[in-house]
């Protein structure tokens, strides 16, 4: 049984360079959040912030 606070790191996220470029799209066009398109894609908004 694991301990209570112990969670394994998620493995991290690689993107291709097409997807990063629709997303960055999306997020210039400044009618959603970058936090608001990451739920969107169902990813955490610091995988995608920088």
């Amino acid at each position: 049984m694991e301990s209570l606070g112990t969670k394994k790191p998620r493995p991290r996220s690689s993107f291709t360079s097409e997807f990063e470029a629709e997303f960055v799209e999306l997020c210039l066009r400044g009618d959603r959040l970058v936090g608001q398109v990451a739920k969107d894609f169902d990813l955490a908004e610091t995988a995608v912030r920088d």
